[in-house]
């Protein structure tokens, strides 16, 4: 009888750790179909955040166990409200949930928590998710490494001692060692597409005004970051997106509601051209085996049907460097301006933070149209772009996941780092223009750490970006090819 037990024992944790390996959809499904319980997928989430968790810390803020397993029995005994019905899903911590705490990874908001769900959060609750905690995010989402005062690093689930970067840096370990099937994500600076890279998963930016905002404060001049979603396979990110995107009468500036993207994903691709920009002429400092890996991965493309063909720079990288800084810190000032302005506040924001709000507002308002001019004119030469091609790609970062004590590569290929996000000026093309950029992942470099391409379309494109990716998961599959080693 003990063998019995012992084996059915076997059984059920075989059973569990098979539901965090499957995709969000079929998951989505066997739930809808009562083929698997809300509670049983509660309990693998669980089971798999205790196990691997405490060594990578992607999940922060867990909420009580029995409060989690009584929403999950109360999920069961309701019809399915929507895609996401009974699946757990921790929020980037940047974002607002009701009944979770956002400390943003700063000392001065830690514990705080919010009255109401974001936008984006509400239409996620709404389509069934139980939210069970936060992903952890650097400091106030600046710097693509995540670790922070309050909860500490996350680290990578191929190497413990190196980096998941970030904004979404928690989100991505957290979706590539199964304690996630999809999560939400932000990207200005590259936060949803450098740790789908670095973590073997999917991150998707759409197009500017897609996916809105939680509205508030200026609506109109400080448009470079955007929400986005990010999973395993391309079709579960199409589904967030879904459930995320969609206008709301108090932004002016979205994008109008879509057809289902999920439902339109799987077309042929053979045919498009791709436009592979490398390195940007030798503009972008890369670690050696980056451009090698992703050179490499190319031949996916090919493979697909696509044709693909390498690109002289179409922008000249020190002007969207130029216009992206600026833009940058003027946007960061605006909105932490009132945390400097008080000296104890100050005293306990990062560097990094102090920085860009001293320079944004040092700026003068001649300064800031010029770096919008700049930006302009890129955006009438990327049209010319997509006139030619269907998709502009460019590797995800520009070096592997680096230490987790470092705060940020000082040189690369030979080259200084003159500030903490020289290391991710590969990424400004897309953000600068807001155009929608797939984050998908493209192997493994010559120390076993892995490393992604980025997709970029014109704007508006975004189903055809996904499309793209959702053919390139199909010919390569990394995620299922090299899962994390714990």
């Amino acid at each position: 009888m003990t063998g019995l037990r012992s084996a059915q024992g076997r059984s059920r944790k075989a059973r569990r750790m098979e539901l965090t390996r499957m995709t969000a959809d079929d998951l989505s499904h066997r739930i809808a179909t009562r083929e698997v319980s809300a509670v049983e997928v509660m309990e693998a989430a669980l089971e798999r955040f205790e196990a691997v968790n405490p060594r990578f810390n992607a999940i922060v803020a867990l909420r009580d166990r029995d409060a989690l397993l009584a929403e999950a029995r109360a999920a069961d005994a309701e019809a399915p409200r929507g895609w996401l019905h009974g699946i757990p899903v921790a929020v980037k911590d940047l974002a607002n949930a009701r009944g979770l705490p956002t400390s943003m990874g700063s000392p001065l908001f830690a514990g705080t928590m919010p009255a109401a769900d974001d936008l984006s959060i509400g239409r996620m609750r709404a389509a069934g998710a139980i939210f069970i905690g936060k992903t952890n995010v650097p400091e106030f989402g600046l710097g693509s490494h995540t670790t922070n005062p309050v909860f500490g690093p996350t680290r990578n689930p191929y190497d413990d001692s190196r980096t998941a970067g970030g904004s979404s840096g928690g989100a991505g370990a957290a979706l590539s060692l199964g304690m996630q099937w999809v999560c939400d994500g932000s990207d200005a600076m590259g936060s949803l597409r450098n740790p789908a890279g670095w973590n073997n998963v999917y991150g998707f930016r759409p197009s500017w005004g897609l996916v809105p905002q939680e509205p508030g404060g200026d609506v109109y001049l400080h448009l470079l970051s955007t929400l986005g979603p990010m999973g395993r396979a391309p079709k579960d990110v199409a589904h967030l997106l879904d459930i995320m995107a969609g206008p709301d009468p108090r932004l002016p500036l979205a994008l109008p509601q879509q057809p289902s993207f999920a439902a339109r994903i799987e077309a042929p691709v053979k045919g498009r051209r791709i436009a592979w920009a490398g390195n940007w002429g030798g503009a972008y400092p890369m670690e050696p085996g980056v451009l090698e890996t992703c050179e490499a991965a190319l031949s996916a493309f090919a493979d697909m049907g696509c044709e693909v063909e390498a690109v002289d720079p179409p922008f000249p990288a020190d002007k969207l460097w130029d216009s992206w800084t600026t833009l940058r810190s003027f946007s960061v000032a605006a909105r932490q301006e009132v945390l400097y302005a008080d000296p104890l506040k100050r005293a306990k924001l990062k560097a990094s933070s102090v920085w860009e709000i001293e320079r944004g507002l040092a700026m003068s308002a001649m300064e800031v149209q010029r770096a919008s001019a700049i930006r302009s004119d890129w955006f009438a030469q990327a049209v010319r772009v997509f006139d030619r091609y269907d998709a502009l790609v460019l590797p995800t970062a520009q070096c592997f996941p680096f230490p987790v004590d470092w705060p940020h590569p000082t040189e690369l290929g030979g080259q200084a780092m003159d500030t903490y996000h020289r290391w991710m000026e590969v990424v400004i093309p897309a953000s600068l223009l807001g155009l929608p950029a797939f984050g998908v992942p493209a192997g493994f470099g010559p120390g076993g750490l892995p490393i992604g391409l980025q997709i970029v379309g014109p704007r508006g494109g975004d189903l055809e970006v996904l499309q793209l990716g959702q053919a390139w998961h199909e010919a390569t599959g990394w995620p299922d090819k090299r899962p994390p080693l714990a």
